[in-house]
């Protein structure tokens, strides 16, 4: 495995949140917090290199973090993590989605002791076969297979993998983590926001 401390975590924060109205969910509040310090808190003891991966610095110079800026125009999820790659100092970088507001860092502390030197992409997978590709480890190695693939407008994250070395990760090899998988659950819409709002309402220890 690649010495923790070597691995950078990366927010993905550039998504245009259509399905929520045009907002910026990493800005999005959740429990007094947005999703972005939700993240941060869990990235933070855990990696010594924190990169924000956005489509421009607006919004993010109070939290500190150094932001990376996407080389393509088009928006997607590849885009953000071609940026992170490029722009980290590590061999690995772990990668979340800025709309995910219960990362459980005992997940992503399990993810990481899958990872060794030789692995491209480390990635968990459900037991009904749906990888997590929002949720994973990438080399920096990967990054001249994402550069092709989006010059060729090819935005499916998957799309390079068969190209690299990938290593599946059961979730249940995650679950000590994070029993009830919450690192998983997202807010693409409104209702989901609602529901995570409500969800730390309900609980607010547990989050």
């Amino acid at each position: 495995m690649p010495n923790q401390s070597k691995i950078t975590g990366i927010i993905l924060a550039g998504g245009l949140g259509t399905r929520m109205g045009t907002v910026k969910k990493a800005l999005l509040e959740v429990g007094g917090k947005t999703i972005l310090r939700r993240l941060l808190d869990v990235y933070t003891p855990l990696f010594d290199e924190v990169i924000i991966a956005a489509r421009d610095t607006k919004d993010f110079s109070s939290y500190g973090v150094p932001v990376a800026l996407d080389h393509f125009q088009a928006r997607s999820s590849l885009t953000g993590i071609h940026a992170g790659l490029k722009a980290m100092n590590s061999s690995h970088g772990f990668f979340a989605a800025c709309d995910t507001p219960f990362l459980r860092p005992g997940l992503v502390q399990r993810l990481l002791t899958k990872v060794t030197p030789d692995d491209d992409v480390v990635i968990p997978i459900k037991e009904d076969g749906y990888r997590e590709p929002l949720c994973a480890v990438y080399s920096k190695r990967c990054l001249e297979m994402i550069d092709a693939q989006l010059r060729q407008e090819n935005f499916r994250i998957v799309g390079f993998f068969d190209q690299v070395r990938v290593r599946e990760v059961p979730v249940t090899d995650l679950m000590a983590g994070d029993p009830e998988l919450i690192s998983f659950f997202n807010v693409n819409h409104p209702e989901e926001l609602a529901q995570a709002r409500q969800m730390i309402k309900r609980n607010p220890k547990a989050f």
